[in-house]
């Protein structure tokens, strides 16, 4: 019986569940995958599973989708939009939506997996499937290895992945070299003296030192990196007091840094700190701040070789024009920790999700910033067909490419 792929997909769309909560949506991979005849292990990573197809002698594929969502507040105004809660490492309770299209991501796989399946006798080696939790939190990977599955799964010759973008449906996007920037995240607590907001000369307010430290840290990519190279430093959070007429003690800054090598990184890191301290010192902070790094993430770096292979595969079936070189993305990915730790060649491309259309008519008229949601906008959802079945083919055909 045909999986009904569209489906699948509204059902993830309606359900999303934050990173390391994605229980029901695993539970639904891993059925899916079981029906189809792949030994199938749950759990893993804490909520992340394991497929196996094993299929004769010859190559081990590692295929990736990740299945967590974002504490955002869906606005799409779609019949399918979420209306899902839930509760955030810190208590919160929150809106939840895919926002930034891993429930497409599932269903493209398990699309793959079961177009896959029918033509084995077309193929020989061994599929192993990742259904990966908490990309968002760029940690999902990470336990997935530190749980072993390396040890536990044959070592893959080839990692492969796709994410979906508000590129136009049928249009790929891929290239040799580095696909996706490295990132760390940091956590900035600034000390101040708390007290009443009528005496701000007895205190050391955390708020102001806090604004400043912002306004400087954005200098750092305007003025103190290549304008020919690539830096991103984003200030995604600020949280400081309770009341408007009580100083608080402290002030926390989340920071987001990219970059697209190690010298970059270094160079950003060390000016994220001189700063940091810097203003402090100037507020007259009597503690210095503290900065935790949540998470650091490689950059995601395409094999030249295994590169080339995907992206004739992917134009044979698509077309010449449907594959193009979308340069470097900004954004990072924790995908090819599997590739990195196993000691493979990794491909990861986009494929679109824009309808066409609006694509064309936002680009003819210079809005596309303005008319095309992005991964990770309330408003971001892909259209249905053919991004489905782009994704399905795309997947798929890639791994054909390598397995025997």
């Amino acid at each position: 019986m045909t999986i009904d792929l569209e489906a699948l997909y509204t059902d993830l769309h309606q359900h999303p569940e934050l990173s390391f909560q994605e229980t029901r949506t695993a539970g639904i991979a891993a059925q899916h995958l079981r029906d189809l005849g792949l030994e199938v292990e749950e759990g893993v990573g804490v909520t992340g599973v394991v497929g196996a197809l094993r299929n004769g002698e010859g190559p081990v594929v590692w295929v990736r989708a990740d299945m967590d969502a974002l504490p955002v507040e869906e606005q799409t105004g779609l019949a399918y939009a979420s209306t899902a809660k839930g509760v955030d490492p810190a208590g919160t309770t929150v809106p939840v939506m895919h926002a930034c299209g891993h429930d497409m991501h599932v269903t493209a796989m398990i699309g793959a997996v079961e177009k896959l399946v029918a033509e084995r006798a077309d193929w020989s080696g061994t599929l192993v499937v990742i259904i990966q939790p908490a990309e968002e939190y760029g940690a999902g990977a990470r336990a997935m290895l530190d749980d072993g599955i390396l040890s536990r799964y044959p070592k893959p010759d080839v990692v492969l992945g796709q994410h979906v973008t508000p590129l136009p449906a049928g249009i790929i996007g891929v290239r040799s070299g580095t696909q996706m920037a490295a990132s760390d995240g940091l956590t900035v607590t600034l000390h101040g003296r708390g007290g009443h907001g009528s005496r701000p000369h007895a205190t050391i307010d955390p708020v102001v030192m806090a604004a400043a430290t912002v306004m400087r840290l954005q200098t750092i990519a305007s003025r103190e990196v290549d304008p020919q190279g690539v830096a991103v430093v984003t200030v995604g959070s600020i949280h400081a007091g309770l009341k408007n007429n009580i100083i608080p003690a402290e002030a926390k800054l989340e920071l987001s840094l990219r970059y697209p090598d190690e010298v970059t990184r270094e160079k950003v890191l060390s000016s994220v700190e001189r700063i940091v301290r810097a203003e402090a010192a100037a507020s007259g902070a009597e503690r210095e701040p503290d900065i935790e790094t949540l998470h650091t993430l490689p950059a995601t770096i395409n094999d030249a070789e295994a590169t080339a292979r995907v992206t004739a595969a992917l134009q044979r079936e698509l077309g010449e024009t449907s594959v193009i070189d979308p340069g470097m993305f900004t954004g990072s990915e924790d995908v090819s920790w599997f590739a990195r730790d196993a000691g493979a060649p990794l491909v990861f491309w986009f494929w679109g999700g824009a309808d066409p259309v609006k694509f064309a008519e936002a680009a003819a008229a210079g809005r596309q910033a303005e008319d095309i949601p992005t991964n990770h906008s309330p408003f971001y959802a892909p259209v249905i067909h053919p991004t489905i079945e782009i994704g399905v083919t795309a997947l798929s055909s890639a791994a054909r490419e390598f397995l025997g």
